[in-house]
């Protein structure tokens, strides 16, 4: 470990995560999230990606993950695909999410991408989850249970319009 990043290891507080950073400011999984981004953006602009082609990237992106998060995914996968079947998969970031317009409306972030405590599921401005002047956008998900499966299905049906 060169001298600066023991440096920025011991101020950030975030141990192995800022040992992590490179010189430019960017994790390795930082790095890897942009490049896998930047992939996702040229496949687009070589043509309009089919629910099939969405369907593979999203199912090849999940298959990547460890477990627990693998379990939880796919799960998820068939939940937002049941609720809301109008959206379409892709990967954004390397990671499963759900369009409506070509846009964002949810996604999932497994845990052991950033080294994580726990998995996110959340929503883009896309999503159409209003509710007065504050609302919630992003979940943390340890586990998802039969309660924590029908939020997120009614999330997404409202999301989705």
């Amino acid at each position: 470990m060169s001298q600066a990043t023991k440096k920025t290891a011991g101020k950030s507080g975030k141990g192995s995560a800022a040992a992590s950073k490179a010189a430019g400011g960017f994790s390795v999984e930082e790095r890897a999230a942009m490049k896998a981004r930047v992939q996702e953006m040229k496949a687009e602009a070589r043509a309009s990606r089919n629910r099939e082609e969405g369907e593979s990237a999203v199912l090849s992106a999940i298959a990547r993950m460890k477990e627990p998060d693998r379990a939880m995914a796919t799960r998820l996968h068939a939940l937002v695909t049941a609720a809301a079947p109008a959206l379409m998969p892709k990967t954004w970031y390397g990671m499963p999410a759900y369009t409506k317009d070509e846009k964002v409306v949810c996604f999932f972030k497994d845990a052991q991408k950033f080294g994580d405590r726990y998995a996110t599921f959340g929503f883009n401005d896309k999503a159409l989850l209003d509710d007065g002047a504050m609302w919630p956008v992003a979940f943390a998900l340890r586990e998802l249970t039969a309660a924590v499966e029908a939020k997120i299905a009614a999330l997404v049906k409202k999301a989705a319009g």
